[in-house]
């Protein structure tokens, strides 16, 4: 009897170590996943950061603005124009166009543009300004792609109404967002907050893309609709 008490409890025992052991495993796997999630927290950025909860938002220099401000609204306006861009690609792209790539390099440009208008000249260091500046050269390489177009297509002797096949159309769509970055930073650069080129080069860009949508109509075959006077 009294060796089956004995292994009875010693069964009893030998659950309750098991029992333990398994409680104390379950532990550190909850602390070690709990470990290793912090670490990946830490390492991948949150796309959320909360700075801007009050209204207000960083420029590059680091001042802080309203979110009203005319840099922020040309910032946002300027990005609204590489994303029409962007969708007016994709239609050019399906249709195979040849000057996709060219859409490419201004959607990179705009962001240069951004990065200068983010930098206001008032409150930017020289290394601020130097890192940001915005050279002719986009300028001289927009007037280069206009000409090289104009040279095919037929003169302009109508107002045209934006058509032209989806390509054509959504082209002119970015024609127009352009334009309203245009006036977004013209007053930034007149008040010597931005570098002039960056205004003549959204000028220059609304005729590209002007252009470049005519171009578009012409390559799919695809009549222009001409503007009459409504009876």
């Amino acid at each position: 009897m009294a060796s089956v008490v004995f292994r009875s409890t010693n069964r009893v025992i030998r659950l309750a170590t098991c029992a333990r052991i398994k409680q104390m495993q379950s532990v550190c796997c909850d602390q070690s996943r709990h470990a290793s999630t912090s670490e990946e927290d830490k390492r991948t950025p949150k796309i959320y950061t909360k700075t801007g909860d009050k209204g207000f938002s960083s420029t590059f220099t680091g001042e802080r603005r309203p979110k009203e401000d005319h840099i922020f609204d040309a910032l946002g306006t300027t990005d609204e124009l590489s994303s029409v861009i962007g969708l007016a690609r994709e239609f050019c792209f399906d249709k195979g166009h040849s000057f996709t790539d060219q859409l490419d390099k201004i959607q990179c440009v705009l962001q240069d543009v951004g990065s200068n208008i983010a930098t206001p000249l008032s409150s930017g260091r020289d290394s601020h300004i130097k890192k940001t500046k915005f050279s002719s050269q986009p300028v001289t390489e927009l007037e280069r792609w206009i000409d090289s177009f104009t040279e095919e297509l037929p003169p302009l002797t109508n107002f045209i109404l934006p058509s032209g096949g989806k390509s054509s159309a959504a082209l002119h769509v970015a024609r127009a967002v352009c334009r309203r970055a245009e006036r977004c930073v013209a007053p930034i650069v007149c008040s010597g907050e931005a570098d002039p080129e960056v205004a003549k080069y959204l000028n220059r860009l609304s005729d590209y893309l002007f252009t470049l949508a005519r171009y578009a109509a012409m390559k799919e075959g695809n009549a222009e609709t001409i503007y009459k006077r409504p009876e």
